[in-house]
C-alpha cells in the first residue's frame, strides 16, 4: 500500500520525531555513508518566482549527486508567470514529476500547490517562511554543539521576517531557549511567535545585547529582503542599532558561533570582522543547504521505510 504523500512547507507542521529524522540522514549523507538508495530516474520541478543562489543550487546540484533530475521553471519561461493557476499548474506539473520546490512570495500559493499536488511539495522560502535554510542552520549548530537542540540559546538580531518565524517554529519543536532582538513595528509574525511562546523559552526584545548574552548562535539577516529594496534607506536607520560586531558577538557565550543565510551586506547587519572571522560559519552553513535538501528529496521522493 503505497504512503499518503508529505510536503516540506512549514517546521511546526511536522513533530520534533521527523524533524530529528532529516537532521539524521543530512548527517549520514554528510559523511558519505549509505542512506537509502539513489533518486535514479526521478525529477524534480523547481518554480522560483524569487531569484535565488543557494537554494537553486543546492537542491539542482543535489539531485544530480543522487542520480535525479531538477527543471528549472521561472516567472519568464513559464505560464505560470503568465497568470496560469496554481490549481493548474499543481495538476499537470504532478503527471509530469516526482516532486515540485517554489520559491514565491505568498505562503498561500505554497499551501494551495502542496494541497491540489499529488506530489510532495517544498518550500523554498516565502515572504513568511524559509524552513529549509533553518533547518540547514539547525544542523549547522549541532555539528559545534550536540544533537540535543534543546541545550542551545539561539538569538536573532534584527528584522522579524521570514527567518526569524522559522527560527520561532524550530524552537517550538526543538524546545531550545529564543531571543529575538527586533525594532518596533518589525517584529516576526504574531501568530507565530504567540504559539512558540506558549511552547518554549522566546522572548523579543528591543536590545541586541539583551539577547546575545550567553547565547550559543547568534545569526542575522539583510535588513531589507526580496521585495523590500524600496525600503532600503528607511531601514538603514531604523536598523541602526541592530549591527552584529565584534563588541556584540563578544556578549555571547565563548564557543558561540556566527550564522547569516546570505546574501550579507558587510556593514549593514553585520561587520566584516564578524561575518569573515573565526566564529562565523556561514560557508559551512551554506554547504549544509546541499546535504539537507538531499536528505529532504530522498524522504519525500522515496518513502520513509525504505531508510533504515
Amino acid at each position: 500500500m503505497a504512503s499518503a504523500k508529505r510536503d516540506f512547507i512549514d517546521i511546526a507542521a511536522h513533530d520534533a520525531g521527523y524533524l530529528r529524522h532529516l537532521l539524521e540522514l543530512t548527517g549520514h549523507l554528510k559523511r558519505g555513508e549509505p542512506a537509502g538508495g539513489s533518486l535514479q530516474g526521478r525529477t524534480l520541478a523547481m518554480i522560483f518566482r524569487k531569484s535565488s543562489t543557494r537554494t537553486r543550487v543546492s537542491t539542482e546540484a543535489g539531485m544530480a549527486q543522487l542520480g535525479g533530475h531538477a527543471i528549472m521553471i521561472s516567472d519568464h519561461d513559464s505560464q505560470i508567470g503568465r497568470g496560469e493557476s496554481v490549481a493548474d499548474t499543481a495538476g499537470v506539473l504532478s503527471r509530469y514529476v516526482d516532486a515540485i520546490l517554489i520559491r514565491t512570495f505568498a505562503q498561500d500559493e505554497v499551501t494551495e500547490l502542496a494541497r491540489e499536488a499529488t506530489v510532495p511539495v517544498i518550500n523554498g522560502l516565502t515572504d513568511l517562511l524559509h524552513p529549509c535554510q533553518v533547518m540547514a542552520d539547525l544542523f549547522t549548530a549541532a555539528e559545534e554543539f550536540g544533537d540535543d537542540l534543546s541545550a542551545l540559546t539561539v538569538a536573532w538580531v534584527g528584522d522579524g521576517n521570514n527567518m526569524a518565524n522559522s527560527w520561532l517554529n524550530a524552537a517550538l519543536r526543538f524546545g531550545f531557549t529564543l531571543r529575538l532582538a527586533c525594532p518596533v513595528g518589525y517584529g516576526p509574525d504574531p501568530a507565530i511567535l504567540a504559539r512558540a511562546r506558549a511552547a518554549t523559552d522566546v522572548e523579543v526584545l528591543g536590545s541586541p545585547h539583551e539577547a546575545v548574552v550567553g547565547a550559543h548562535v547568534v545569526t542575522t539577516d539583510v535588513w531589507a529582503s526580496m521585495g523590500q529594496e524600496d525600503e532600503q534607506s528607511i531601514r538603514e536607520t531604523v536598523f541602526a542599532g541592530f549591527q552584529v560586531d565584534a563588541p556584540l558577538m563578544a556578549l555571547a557565550d565563548p564557543a558561540a558561533i556566527f550564522l547569516h543565510c546570505l546574501p550579507a551586506h558587510r556593514g549593514e547587519e553585520v561587520t566584516a570582522e564578524v561575518i569573515d572571522g573565526p566564529r562565523s560559519r556561514i560557508f559551512r552553513e551554506a554547504e549544509n543547504r546541499l546535504h539537507f535538501i538531499k536528505a529532504l528529496l530522498l524522504d519525500l521522493i522515496r518513502p520513509r521505510e525504505r531508510f533504515g
